[in-house]
Formats: structure tokens, sequence, C-alpha cells
């Protein structure tokens, strides 16, 4: 069964969007307005047990979400195209450079996690694994990644998209996926362009975290830290978060 999907655009270069773990594709509804939809096709599907494919049940992997992505660029018929991954979507977009080898152009990573997973220790890990059931723990791992800046109000609409969109035993299957599972042994086949997009507030994926997981990866990567953002470039900057990618993308399609 096909994952559902958004589009955005009728552009000649298609770019797949994949969304985070708190919640569906709608996290990323505030660049919509923004974007450069003469020049781009963006699609944002919902993985499975989110949104639109939350009766699509599945394993709830990495790999999963990638071979989901390409049976639908295929569907639609993008022989090529770029893909920009938010968090654990980050993480699914260097699976899908991987997967989809020349077929990717290019790869922007918004707080990406990296291919080899997050080393928690095991007193955040249990944070984590609760936020699926704890309010107050989600709020924790929320805040904790927009810098403990911002209004609660931010907090709350995050947790508030989470609880409204995903199937609890997805949302718990999908941690232990972006968290535990590691295919950084084969991140040296990736060789298209990559974008690397981490914010300066990011308690969770940080800038210093970035800055060591990332280029022994992928040594072609550029990385960007984004000022006055957190984990959610697309909610707090978003019209900066869309000028760098669409630029990147740009540059990259030659």
């Amino acid at each position: 069964m096909q994952i559902t999907y958004q589009t955005r655009g009728t552009g000649a270069h298609a770019v797949i969007v994949l969304h985070g773990w708190f919640g569906d594709h709608g996290i990323w509804s505030p660049v919509y307005p923004l974007l450069d939809t003469d020049t781009f096709t963006y699609v944002f599907p919902d993985y499975r047990g989110y949104g639109g494919s939350r009766d699509i049940t599945g394993q709830y992997t990495i790999e999963e979400i990638s071979s989901d992505a390409l049976a639908l660029a295929d569907a639609l018929g993008f022989d090529r195209f770029s893909v920009i991954g938010h968090s654990m979507g980050g993480k699914a977009a260097q699976r899908l450079a991987l997967d989809g080898g020349d077929r990717v152009k290019a790869v922007v990573g918004v707080t990406p996690v990296p291919a080899s997973g997050v080393p928690l220790p095991p007193e955040i890990r249990q944070v984590f694994e609760a936020v699926g059931t704890d309010a107050d723990a989600a709020r924790q791992v929320i805040g904790g990644s927009l810098g403990q800046r911002l209004t609660p109000r931010l907090t709350q609409h995050i947790l508030d998209l989470q609880r409204n969109t995903t199937r609890p035993e997805a949302f718990e299957a999908y941690f232990r996926a972006f968290a535990l599972d590691d295919f950084s042994q084969q991140a040296a086949q990736v060789r298209c362009p990559m974008l690397i997009l981490v914010g300066e507030h990011d308690q969770g994926v940080s800038v210093e975290f970035v800055n060591a997981s990332f280029p022994p990866l992928y040594p072609q990567a550029r990385i960007e830290v984004l000022p006055n953002s957190g984990h959610y470039p697309m909610v707090e900057t978003p019209a900066w978060l869309v000028t760098r990618f669409e630029a990147f993308l740009k540059q990259a399609a030659g």
C-alpha cells in the first residue's frame, strides 16, 4: 500500500521532504507559502503509522521509510530527485541517498540524526522511551531540543501534533530505529552533495554533535549553523531555512 503525501509546486526539480519523529508532515506547514513552487515540486509524505498513513502498518524502520519513499518516487515518475529530511527524517534521507544511488541529486539534513544513530546515556534514553505516554517527559525532550528559550506554547504545539497524528506503536518503534539503527559503515557509498543544517540552540542534535558525527561519514557534507534556531527551524525560522536549502538545491542541480 502506498503511503500518503501532499504536493507543493510544479517545478522540474523534484524534492521529497521527510518529517521527524514528533508528528507527521504537518510540521513543515509554516514553510509552504515560502517555497519556490516554480522551480521545485515538493512532496511531503507521511510514514507508516503517521498522519494520512496512520492506518498503514509496517516494521517502522529507517529502511522502510526509504523503501516507501523510493516507491513513491517511482509512482510519481521521478527519475531523479533531491531529499530533505528533518531529525529522524534526516537519517532516513541518508538511507534514501544510499538506497537510491544516482537517482538522488542532493541531500539536505535539517537538524539530522546521523547514520550511526544517537548514543543516549541510560537516564536520557529512559526519558525518551517514556514520551509516548508521559506528557511531562515529552515536554522535557521537546523543550530541550528548542533550547529552553521559547514560549511553552511551541512545545505544546509540537506535542499536540505528535499526539494527534501518530500511531503509538509506530512512535515507539521509530525511536529505536532512529536512536539505535546504524548503517554508518555504508555511508561512504553516498557521494551526492549534502548540506547539514543545525540549529545553534539545539540541545539534542547539537552543533558539537553534528561537527563530530557528520564529517567522518560524509566528507562532502557542508555544515551550516542556523542562527536563532533550535531543533525545529521550519517552525522557528522558516524563511531563513527555506532560503538556505533552496539556494543549495539550485546550486547542486547545476
